[in-house]
């Protein structure tokens, strides 16, 4: 069974950065794309950003220049560095990862950007 753990979230002003971190029971070699996804109530779950097994990313137009996802393959973790953050970007934010065999969840972290 795949696990996939998130850590990192928090409270932080306007302005400020948090680091957040997805653990995964599996290498990430084994995921052909891992990625970050943020949710508020009411509203559907959106992609933030992706990174696929060759390194390729993909961010969102809104988080472009001010997060940057990242992986560390020797501690199976990956990473999602959120700098001059907004109040927007207060959100629920999930760790994603996929194989040919599922598409996997986190169980969410909570970030709260206060103005």
């Amino acid at each position: 069974q795949v696990q996939l753990v998130e850590s990192g979230g928090g409270l932080v002003q306007a302005g400020g950065s948090l680091k957040l971190s997805c653990a995964t029971s599996r290498s990430i070699g084994s995921f052909y794309s891992m990625g970050w996804y943020r949710q508020t109530p009411g509203k559907p779950r959106e992609l933030v950003a992706t990174i696929a097994s060759g390194g390729d990313t993909i961010y969102a137009d809104s988080v472009k220049g001010r997060f940057t996802i990242s992986r560390d393959g020797a501690k199976s973790t990956v990473y999602l560095q959120m700098n001059s953050l907004k109040p927007e970007d207060t959100a629920v934010y999930y760790c994603n990862g996929r194989t040919f065999g599922g598409n996997y969840w986190g169980q969410g972290t909570q970030v709260i950007v206060s103005s």
